[in-house]
């Protein structure tokens, strides 16, 4: 016979793990329950409660839910980024997607290019891809580029903001990309490099949530980067998600997710042309 206490215990992370999915869209399985103890084991501390059945209680019972929430996601989530991850994308971007766009515009006309990555974390993928933008900007003065980074997090897009990295988490970064558009920093037990003024004048960074569709974002974008992601998701939630993204890419526009993830991009209007990379063949 199960005592009363467990039953309220498995209840309440039942109802727990259901929050995080309609929060995040992130699907908690009942064999995550130890992570989810050690990743709230923070907010427990903090907030003097013994168990993590006592900070669920306090949590669902004692109202404390709009406090706690963005700490909830900042804890769960799983904010793996590194520069220059997966490098057969940006090649694919520098090579491809930019000439491509430059190709058609007479001389000295403006080509406009709009970059979404919208799960930014803590900014890795979207500086990455501003070095190759800025790089391919040099090169062709037409070029006029801008990125978005988005992310549930609020604490960590904050150090995408910032934009301030140790040089360990740099090393990906090619050296004249490093040259080109790092400062070193001489201060500080950790050595770290901030991203140029130049590059952090073309890149914002905002919070949203990929659940709340339709995202507040411009339409008509060239890249959506979604990377890394969507493998948390359950099947119903990828789709929807995927389906909304390909809203905001003008036709020809691309779609840049994991390497894992290509087979679960199933719609219609977007072309694979590479692993991981989806062109829109749709209507504008």
């Amino acid at each position: 016979m199960v005592d009363a206490a467990t039953s309220t215990s498995h209840a309440r992370l039942d109802r727990f793990r259901d929050l995080v999915h309609e929060v995040s869209g992130i699907r908690l399985r009942e064999s995550k329950n130890v992570m989810i103890e050690s990743r709230l084991r923070k907010r427990m501390v903090a907030l003097g409660l013994p168990t993590l059945d006592a900070y669920l209680g306090h949590l669902f019972d004692d109202g404390a839910m709009r406090e706690e929430l963005p700490q909830i996601i900042d804890l769960i989530t799983t904010n793996k980024t590194d520069f220059f991850r997966e490098p057969a994308h940006y090649r694919f971007l520098e090579e491809r997607i930019i000439p491509e766009c430059l190709a058609p515009a007479p001389a000295g006309r403006t080509v406009r290019f709009r970059l979404w990555s919208a799960a930014a974390s803590t900014g890795a993928e979207a500086w990455s891809a501003a070095m190759l933008l800025a790089r391919a900007a040099q090169a062709d003065r037409r070029l006029d580029w801008a990125i978005l980074g988005t992310d549930i997090s609020h604490r960590v897009l904050q150090i995408a903001r910032n934009a301030v990295f140790p040089l360990s988490d740099l090393e990906p970064v090619p050296p004249a990309l490093r040259d080109a558009y790092l400062m070193q920093g001489r201060k500080g037990p950790v050595r770290q490099a901030r991203i140029v003024p130049e590059l952090r004048a073309r890149v914002r960074f905002a919070p949203m949530n990929l659940m709340e569709i339709p995202y507040p974002i411009e339409t008509g974008l060239d890249v959506v980067m979604l990377r890394n992601v969507l493998i948390y998701f359950d099947p119903p939630t990828q789709h929807r998600v995927l389906a909304a993204l390909a809203r905001h890419l003008r036709r020809g526009g691309y779609l840049i997710v994991g390497h894992s993830e290509s087979m679960i991009v199933q719609v219609p209007s977007l072309v694979q042309m590479a692993p991981g990379v989806f062109r829109n063949e749709g209507a504008t």
